[in-house]
């Protein structure tokens, strides 16, 4: 019963944490940017909100690279922080510790020793590594590789727009989701971390932004309307900051689940840092398709 416990609340745990890459940079597609109101003709960036936002979504997508820090909270799901960097010049790559810090996943990987993980991101697989707990459990591997084209097959739809965005997001898809809505406006000249910033904000359609911001079909835009439909999913605030040099300083985006509110604040910082990242020794990872085969099995 213990083995089943880990192995599952492992292989849960390590998907919860795939998307905190795909939260700390903002889901999306590196395509054109919708949005309307255009640019006002010979209106300055610095008065324009679309221009200026334009403007910032050139210069972060041509950063390459950052350091990224990160909170999030769904409901009594769960809190956790993410500190690392991510590049994003040729698909998402980086690492980041990710910690929970409550809700039942905190309670879950208590249980199974720490509440920490690291998560190494490569342009086709996602690799967290678990405790000793769960090594001992799965034939003493520590690493759960999570390759993209196994979640499109395994979730279908859903499965489909996170392969789709692990494989082409970037930091300034924040900046795109409000360039596509059309609802953006310029709150005022703020400080971040003692930087001169430009605060925007705006409201998204999720599941309108999952269309124009990802290459999956209209049977599989169709299914994934009707799981965000039933996950109570629908509209998003998305709030920016970006600083003198055009780049994204802050986020943060917050919504409602079925599982509660939910909230996301990332910082970029060090932009064009150098990211390096290995992938975990063979000997030591086990295929996620693997073990959920060997679950049903057992």
């Amino acid at each position: 019963m213990k083995r089943t416990f880990v192995r599952t609340a492992g292989l849960s745990i390590a998907a919860m944490s795939l998307l905190a890459g795909v939260t700390a940079c903002s889901s999306g597609s590196s395509g054109g940017s919708g949005g309307s109101g255009g640019s006002g003709g010979d209106s300055s960036p610095r008065f324009d909100p679309i221009a200026a936002l334009r403007s910032a979504e050139k210069s972060t997508d041509g950063a390459d690279s950052a350091k990224v820090e990160s909170t999030t909270t769904m409901g009594s799901v769960m809190s956790m922080t993410a500190d690392g960097a991510l590049a994003w010049g040729d698909g998402l790559t980086g690492n980041l510790t990710i910690t929970y810090t409550g809700g039942t996943m905190a309670d879950t990987m208590r249980q199974m020793g720490s509440a920490s993980m690291e998560a190494r991101y490569l342009p086709d697989a996602y690799y967290a590594r678990m405790g000793d707990t769960f090594a001992e459990q799965s034939g003493g591997k520590h690493w759960i590789k999570y390759a993209y084209d196994d979640l499109e097959t395994l979730g279908g739809s859903s499965g489909a727009y996170l392969k789709d965005q692990m494989q082409n997001t970037t930091p300034n898809q924040s900046v795109k989701l409000l360039l596509a809505s059309g609802d953006v406006r310029k709150v005022g000249e703020e400080k971040v971390r003692g930087q001169r910033t430009t605060h925007y904000s705006g409201t998204v359609e999720v599941a309108d932004l999952a269309e124009k911001n990802s290459s999956l079909s209209q049977s599989q835009l169709d299914d994934l309307k009707k799981q965000l439909e039933q996950a109570g999913v629908t509209t998003e605030t998305v709030d920016i900051w970006v600083d003198d040099q055009d780049l994204l300083v802050k986020k943060v985006e917050k919504g409602d689940t079925t599982a509660g509110a939910y909230s996301q604040t990332a910082y970029y910082s060090d932009y064009g840092t150098e990211v390096a990242v290995e992938e975990p020794p063979a000997s030591d990872t086990a295929d996620f398709t693997e073990l959920m085969q060997q679950q049903s099995a057992g």
